[in-house]
């Protein structure tokens, strides 16, 4: 089973697995700060097929820390799946696993960073105005009270808020980003985080030269349970929409268009594949998987910061809200361990077409 309990055991298996194959594989290591089992943290890659082949898939797992119980899971298949790897060299593509974006998160139970840093709201120009989120601000001595759980007349002034504004409105206040409170939800940071320089460096050295780049960034936590909604990830313009639906389907959403589970964010990991490799031809897909009714993983998620902002909280307590959180962002059963290592092949496969045809 590719699947684990912990990071430090999906950070040994996968790189088991890729050495029992026999891949390049290379650690960019957190040299200031260790696991939550006093283990390494590291951001690992490791090659499959030419590393001078024409065009790249990249395969990333780990964005969002304890999402990456589902991505290193998938990714372990991947690299043991031979009928896959063969289908490499005529789409003259190599495949590119990056493990663990943010390998704190990961090991700490925690969707931000070390930081507190969202990374999907991370990679903006920090030169340039970040923009403003005048609707977080707001909400945000409502979504993490001084007491936890929280209580009815809280609950029912944010039912209030929802009921005012609308629930688009809301989620978007929630969750498209904002930098102005360090310790809140949804935080992008003052600068580059560690995970950014890190995946930055990864590009310029396996994106250099390349013609065509795909990827897939695995998430979880919205939508269905053990569905993959498939979300642009690329500048509006409609051309590389059209792409992107070409490889994958016109089930692809846009979350700059109606109909998608999440928010338009700013600063997405994915985004830095056209920022650092601008030669290339750019197709890009968030795989978001769902686990449970979008209301409990908010109330996770609320739960995880409020304990953030209260270090001091009781054991049993912290331990409590760390396993909602994890039971938030891995559906760990078979059936859907199943579901999301399919769709996450036929994803794959979708590229290699799409990455190999002519032109």
């Amino acid at each position: 089973m590719t699947f684990s309990q912990s990071y430090a055991q999906a950070r040994r298996k996968f790189l088991d697995a890729a050495t029992a194959r026999g891949l390049p594989v290379e650690s960019h290591v957190m040299g200031d700060r260790t696991g939550a089992q006093g283990e390494a943290l590291a951001t690992d890659t490791a090659l499959i097929g030419r590393a001078d082949a024409e065009n790249l898939l990249i395969v990333t797992s780990g964005t969002h820390g304890v999402e990456g119980f589902c991505g290193s899971g998938c990714q372990g298949a991947l690299i043991g799946d031979e009928e896959l790897a063969g289908r490499l060299g005529p789409a003259r593509s190599a495949m590119l696993l990056v493990h663990a974006v943010n390998p704190w998160g990961f090991s700490h139970l925690r969707r931000t960073n070390e930081d507190n840093i969202d990374l999907n709201r991370n990679c903006v120009d920090f030169a340039a105005t970040r923009p403003a989120n005048a609707g977080y601000r707001d909400l945000d001595a409502l979504l993490m009270p001084a007491t936890w759980p929280p209580t009815a007349e809280n609950d029912h002034a944010i039912a209030a808020y929802q009921q005012r504004h609308g629930m688009p409105a809301f989620q978007r206040a929630v969750s498209a980003g904002q930098y102005e409170i360090a310790d809140g939800l949804f935080y992008g940071g003052t600068g580059p985080a560690w995970s950014q320089r890190t995946m930055r460096a990864i590009l310029e050295r396996h994106g250099a030269g390349r013609k065509r780049i795909g990827w897939i960034d695995i998430h979880t936590g919205l939508g269905p349970w053990g569905h993959g909604e498939k979300i642009f990830a690329g500048r509006p313009v409609a051309e590389e929409l059209a792409r992107a639906r070409a490889w994958w389907g016109n089930d692809v959403f846009a979350t700059f268009e109606p109909g998608s589970v999440s928010a338009d964010v700013t600063g997405p990991v994915v985004g830095l594949g056209q920022q650092v490799c601008p030669q290339a031809e750019f197709t890009g897909m968030g795989l978001e998987f769902g686990t449970l009714p979008m209301a409990e993983v908010l109330l996770a998620l609320r739960a995880d910061h409020w304990l953030h902002r209260n270090p001091q909280a009781p054991a049993g307590q912290a331990a409590a809200i760390k396993r909602a959180l994890r039971d938030a962002f891995y559906g760990d059963t078979d059936g859907w361990k199943g579901m999301v290592t399919a769709q996450t092949r036929v994803a794959v496969l979708q590229a290699l077409i799409g990455l190999g045809r002519p032109g």
